[in-house]
């Protein structure tokens, strides 16, 4: 689990802002729902930020001392280990059905008709093949990920 795009004040998931990283996105985001769904986890939007605050105060801390106190609060306010227990355990598939879904025609009808929603006519095809590229090059990669390490 990685925390991206906390300097942006209003994030977005869609396709033509992530491209490359949308299929793991939209996997992450699939995966947190369901473990806030079926552990019942209640929604905290009153993060601390004066915590993180602290930490970059500290002058006895390098950068990766503050680094890695920054992963401790969030690992305990995302419950790292029971997310990543829950998604071990029940899981464990999702990523090859999401890998499956990016590689097929529904992905590609929404990456056309997301770029013919967001592009003048003259420019569409030009972008239809550059997120076609970047996504899959995505799958290609997910696919290498999954088919584990090169035999040696």
């Amino acid at each position: 689990m990685h925390p991206i795009d906390y300097a942006n004040a209003c994030p977005d998931v869609s396709l033509t802002s992530l491209h490359y990283y949308f299929p793991w996105a939209i996997r992450t985001l699939l995966k947190w729902v369901i473990f806030c769904l079926v552990t019942d986890r209640r929604p905290q939007p009153d993060l601390d930020t004066r915590l993180y605050f602290g930490i970059a105060d500290r002058e006895d801390l390098d950068y990766a001392a503050k680094l890695a106190e920054y992963r401790r609060l969030a690992d305990g306010y995302l419950a790292a280990d029971a997310y990543r227990e829950f998604c071990e355990k029940n899981l464990a598939d999702l990523d090859a059905h999401v890998l499956e879904w990016a590689a097929g025609r529904d992905f590609d009808r929404l990456l056309v008709d997301t770029v013919t929603a967001t592009y003048p006519a003259a420019e569409r095809d030009q972008f239809i093949a550059h997120f076609r590229g970047l996504t899959g090059l995505w799958v290609q990669d997910e696919q290498a990920r999954l088919s584990g390490p090169p035999a040696v």
